[in-house]
């Protein structure tokens, strides 16, 4: 086998390695992003305001925006 056969075959592993991480990050995020929406659920329930709910809705927003985007 050759040196830059080797080495290409190296990058590969590496970005598939990469690419695992991503996803596994992915997934964790979104567990969290379920977890989010109960608790803001929870917190509107009993009509709770401030700017750690607005804060909560618009992170929420934005981490749904990005999943479409990846999925689209």
């Amino acid at each position: 086998m050759s040196s830059s056969y080797n080495q290409a075959r190296i990058a590969t592993f590496r970005n598939l390695k990469i690419k695992t991480s991503t996803c596994k990050r992915l997934k964790r995020l979104k567990a969290t992003l379920a977890d989010l929406k109960g608790d803001l659920a929870e917190w509107e329930e009993v009509n709770q305001e401030g700017p750690e709910i607005e804060d909560a809705r618009s992170t929420m927003t934005e981490v749904e925006n990005l999943y479409q985007a990846i999925e689209d």
